[in-house]
């Protein structure tokens, strides 16, 4: 897979393609690629996704984090994992909000030569989202090019959406956002030095750094398993404040114990896949009591993440 940090960086003689922003590369988006890798295939064109970071509501409506299901990063080897040749990263400002659909799609055109255009029920492309699938239609018949529109996949009655999976993730439903996204939840960042309180109870965690426009489950705990360069791990992990110490931070934070491990991990890069809730968090008496309810947790994991890996 290639990638490119915006449309001019690209020049293609033919392509199949499909747009979106694609953030968390849901069900849904899974079922646009999956019909953009048939029609690239099927005519022996290379396949594209061309997405945008920032997400174009940061920048139309001021939309603040927490808020990326996957990054650029993740998004991108995602898309490769699904078999995407071509992905182009387009930076998206105030003057791209700007461009006309019909000069946006000249300019596809002249950098991709599509072949093939990939969209789904909701998509519309241009200034205010002017061109939508009735323009599309007309362009379509115009430019001499085929247009795939892809219905929208349910779970459960419920149209999947990334609006869905940011709702479920705040609630801590994780167990709903794996639904939603064919996988489990995923954070990945680099471990740092916290307080060291966890080391002193007995149950050292790993604390993780995490971009500020990540999103992240609702504060609780949970049962994970960790991905580290040592190899996987199961590891019950609290996303919150730490009430029981009092400590008043400003934000929640996320540290994984990580279990039958003990070694160095501060600057390595560590990858948690949420797998269940296990309960809220909550402020302890004292010492003793957060202690034997992490020993809970831990047995929990142990018997969840067993049945899980029996399942598989």
């Amino acid at each position: 897979m290639i990638e490119y940090r915006g449309l001019t960086e690209v020049s293609l003689p033919a392509s199949a393609l499909t747009i979106g922003s694609f953030d968390g590369l849901h069900l849904g988006h899974q079922a646009l690629i999956g019909a953009l890798l048939e029609r690239a295939h099927g005519a022996g064109v290379p396949s594209v996704v061309v997405t945008f970071y920032p997400h174009p509501s940061v920048v139309l409506r001021g939309r603040r984090p927490t808020f990326y299901i996957t990054r650029p990063p993740e998004k991108a080897a995602l898309l490769a994992r699904l078999g995407v040749e071509h992905v182009v990263t387009q930076p998206f400002d105030e003057a791209l909000s700007r461009v006309t659909a019909a000069e946006f799609l000249d300019r596809l055109e002249a950098q991709l030569h599509f072949r093939h255009l990939i969209i789904g029920e909701d998509f519309a492309l241009g200034h205010e989202r002017e061109g939508n699938r009735l323009f599309l239609r007309r362009e379509a018949e115009r430019r001499g090019f085929e247009l795939v529109e892809v219905p929208p996949v349910t779970v459960g009655g419920e149209v999947v959406s990334s609006t869905r999976v940011r709702e479920a993730l705040r609630n801590g439903d994780v167990a709903r956002v794996a639904t939603y996204l064919g996988r489990p939840f995923a954070l990945r960042g680099t471990v740092v030095k916290g307080a060291a309180r966890g080391k002193a109870l007995g149950i050292p965690t790993a604390n993780l750094s995490l971009h500020e426009e990540q999103a992240y489950p609702g504060r609780g705990v949970y049962a994970c398993w960790a991905d580290l360069p040592q190899g996987r791990r199961k590891a019950v992990t609290n996303v919150g404040l730490r009430p029981t110490f009092g400590d008043e931070l400003p934000s929640p934070i996320v540290e994984a114990h990580l279990l039958d491990w003990d070694g160095d991990l501060y600057g390595d890069e560590l990858h948690l896949s949420f797998i269940a809730r296990l309960r809220e968090e909550q402020k302890f008496p004292g010492r003793e009591a957060l202690v034997a309810q992490i020993a809970r947790d831990i047995e929990q994991t142990r018997r969840l993440l067993g049945a899980e890996m029996e399942d598989a």
